[in-house]
């Protein structure tokens, strides 16, 4: 499910279309990732692509990754990119591909996938706001409450996350669990009430960071494909 074959999203994109909006990841090192990227978004139900930094070793100028930004940008569909502990590569892509909408995963943070969380989890996150200069680029505040010292509704995540906020405003920041790789962490229902009940939000920000800045920014809803939007 994590490699590079996207036949299982298509699958449950064909099945489901009302429900999932469809991201699969790409191989920057491949010497046809253009045409692979190029070939999927022709696909129905389509609305990005991914490509994880963090397990190669590649140049901001790597033809596969100019590649990947270009065809992304042509299609119209935002790039995710994990840069988990590769900022400086991130804001270098982010610099060479300006028309390339850029979306980073998990808050460019280490997260972990079991207990316990790492004993400063936020140390990253200085170096991951300086990305907020780049219009272009949104944040994905997905597995937070993975980084929780505090037990549910994890009430120690809302100082760096208001930073986060700050930084990138709303309009660029999307809610996620990060299910299913929290799942040894949280349930899924925790990961959506923390959000749901807290203070911490006004009900326009709730309404952005949940549903209406992802609209915006990936132009896809749920029920959308099957309305035939």
């Amino acid at each position: 499910m994590y490699g590079y074959d996207g036949s299982y999203a298509l699958a449950m994109g064909a099945k489901y279309p009302d429900r999932f909006g469809l991201i699969r990841p790409f191989d920057p090192l491949s010497e046809t990732v253009g045409a692979e990227v190029e070939e999927w978004t022709a696909n129905p139900g389509v609305v990005g692509a991914r490509i994880v930094l963090r397990y190669v070793e590649i140049e901001a100028d790597h033809p596969g990754l100019d590649q990947v930004m270009e065809a992304g940008a042509a299609a119209g569909i935002p790039v995710n990119v994990l840069c988990t502990s590769k900022v400086p590569l991130f804001r270098e892509i982010a610099r060479r591909h300006p028309n390339t909408q850029l979306v980073i995963d998990h808050l460019g943070l280490t997260q972990p996938h079991e207990p316990p969380p790492p004993d400063e989890p936020w140390a990253e996150l200085d170096e991951v706001l300086t990305l907020a200069e780049f219009d272009h680029v949104a944040i994905k505040v997905s597995g937070a409450c993975t980084l929780a010292h505090e037990p549910f509704p994890y009430p120690d995540i809302w100082a760096p996350l208001s930073r986060v906020f700050e930084a990138f405003g709303f309009e660029r920041c999307l809610w996620g669990t990060d299910w299913t790789r929290a799942v040894n962490l949280l349930t899924y229902w925790q990961g959506v009430e923390a959000f749901r009940v807290t203070d911490q939000l006004s009900d326009a920000e709730r309404a952005a960071l949940m549903g209406g800045s992802l609209e915006r920014i990936y132009g896809w809803s749920p029920g959308a494909a099957a309305a035939g939007g």
